[in-house]
């Protein structure tokens, strides 16, 4: 099968879209990347863990190692009550490779890094304000007065997504989960290492994660019940300061080492990484010679340990199927290999986030994982070829 795509306008310039673009590189098609912020995403964000099911994605087109050398190994998670019972684990199925856990900071350089030594080029400080679908391409329009053309166009420009709002203007928005984040990394914790698993504690207060690597360096993420909704610029109104003294008041009483870990924290040190949202389903993924990718259209909560995974495996799904198939059947086979997966991954988060976001009324008990191995055995086949959808698969996603 041949498609007929030959160029591709990616708007957005994270981590989705240089993963994209380096997808579709791969599959023949030239990808150019706009990102809106004049300036790189560096240090923004706090910790993330990348699945082995977005490793072996991004092994598919020749990326994983790149990760590798940036990402500490990670076996698992075990969940405890903020008085230290033991509420379960959730550990990977044996024969698969370890998580990688990395700062969300670093995980976005070395995947810019990567697509810029492939000779893609990331242009900065263009803003899309409107994009015109031709019938045979489509032209993006910048703030900066700007345009320019491609076959396709597709929107990896994140939760907030402008690409969304022009498919569908009635696309939903995304959704407060009740809940803060914040994070921080310690090149000292004090503690020995968690032998490659995060340990995350639920109390009234919130949930505490924390990860200590063998030379004791390591790091600790906050959910935080917060009523009120607060943008991140909102948030960071407030000075670290008063974060991290409103952390350690909160987790004075929590199980260990919470409190240690919050006292050797600097000011300085802190992320704030804002509120934690999701996305309801999106009923429209593409329209005409546009289509979504990663968070613009599938934002997964942190609890779900998935979301850059997920926006990975959306990347090189949907540059299979443009290798495959002219632009419509590729964007509704693209949809049917991925809209099913990742709005289960997205339920099973927000009922995580409902307990969190109200530990009062959810017992400690009702966080007891459930299995996970659907989501970390997963594999994209890349060589194996996409075929044309079904007239009913179609019909279903066009009337969706």
């Amino acid at each position: 099968m041949t498609s007929h795509i030959r160029t591709a306008l990616v708007i957005g310039g994270g981590i989705a879209g240089s993963t994209t673009a380096m997808a579709l590189q791969r599959a023949g098609i030239e990808a150019r990347v706009h990102e809106a912020y004049h300036v790189t995403a560096d240090g923004i964000g706090g910790g993330l863990s990348l699945a082995p099911n977005g490793v072996n994605a991004l092994d598919t087109i020749g990326v994983g190692d790149v990760i590798r050398r940036v990402g500490t190994p990670m076996r698992g998670t075990v969940l405890h009550s903020a008085d230290g019972e033991l509420l379960g684990e959730i550990t990977l199925p044996a024969d698969l490779p370890p998580s990688r856990f990395v700062w969300r900071g670093e995980l976005y350089r070395a995947l810019y890094d990567e697509a810029t030594r492939r000779g893609i080029r990331t242009r900065h400080g263009k803003r899309l304000v409107h994009a015109e679908d031709t019938g045979d391409g489509v032209t993006a329009h910048f703030d900066d007065g700007t345009e320019e053309s491609a076959d396709i166009l597709i929107g990896t420009d994140g939760i907030r997504s402008t690409v969304r709002a022009l498919i569908d203007p009635a696309a939903p928005r995304p959704q407060y989960a009740g809940l803060l984040g914040f994070a921080a990394p310690l090149a000292d914790t004090g503690l020995p290492g968690t032998g490659c698993r995060l340990h995350v504690g639920y109390g009234p207060a919130g949930s505490f994660g924390h990860l200590v690597h063998a030379d004791g360096s390591g790091g600790w993420f906050v959910n935080l019940p917060h009523p009120e909704p607060l943008t991140l610029a909102e948030a960071r109104q407030t000075p670290q300061e008063q974060w991290l003294d409103r952390l350690r008041e909160a987790f004075a009483g929590h199980c260990a080492p919470a409190a240690d870990l919050l006292a050797r924290t600097k000011a300085a040190d802190l992320l704030i990484t804002g509120p934690l949202e999701t996305m309801p389903p999106v009923p429209t993924w593409s329209r005409g010679r546009m289509v979504l990718v990663g968070d613009a259209v599938h934002a997964a909560s942190p609890s779900s340990g998935q979301g850059a995974s997920q926006a990975v495996e959306s990347s090189v799904q949907l540059a299979r199927c443009l290798r495959d198939l002219p632009h419509d059947q590729a964007f509704t086979a693209y949809e049917g290999l991925r809209r099913a997966r990742v709005e289960r991954i997205i339920a099973l988060a927000a009922r995580t986030n409902a307990s969190k976001a109200s530990p009062l009324t959810r017992p400690a008990r009702d966080l007891k994982p459930e299995p996970l191995d659907w989501q970390f055995t997963h594999r994209i086949h890349w060589d194996a070829p996409v075929l044309p959808p079904e007239p009913a698969l179609e019909f279903r996603s066009k009337s969706a």
